[in-house]
Parts: C-alpha cells; structure tokens; sequence
C-alpha cells in the first residue's frame, strides 16, 4: 500500500464521516433537541448566586488589598 492509496482511504473516511454528522444534525429527530439549545440563552436563571462564592470573592479581594499593601511596603528598602 503506497501513500497515494493510504491518503484515499483517509480522505473517503473523512467524507463519510462529514456525511454522518450532516444527516444526524439535520434529522427530524433532532430538531426538537436543537430548537431548545437554540432557546437556551433566552432562559431565566431562577436560581439564586451561592453566598460561599461571595464571600469567597469578597475574601480574594481583601487579600490582594493587603498584598497590595504588604508590596508597597517593600518597595522604599
């Protein structure tokens, strides 16, 4: 088997694979799937943020204050 050939092979098996996913995403099977990923965006978000991520963003941003500080500090040395 030569490279022209092994390179044909390939090439048909990209092709029928492209093929593949073509007709599985435009089945009719799918099109309700996809129609309600399409509409996700537009989604309302009911859930409410979480207070431990709060918190912990109110905590990462005194600690770079105070690293702030603690560098400002050993700059004059």
């Amino acid at each position: 088997m030569d490279t022209g050939t092994f390179r044909g092979i390939i090439t048909f098996l990209l092709i029928v694979a492209f093929l593949g996913i073509t007709w599985w995403a435009y089945s009719r099977r799918r099109k309700p799937d996809f129609d309600e990923a399409a509409h996700l965006p537009f989604a309302d978000d009911d859930e409410q943020p979480n207070r431990d991520s709060t918190s912990a963003s109110q905590r990462h941003s005194k600690n770079e204050s105070e690293s702030d500080a603690d560098s400002r500090k050993d700059r004059g040395r």
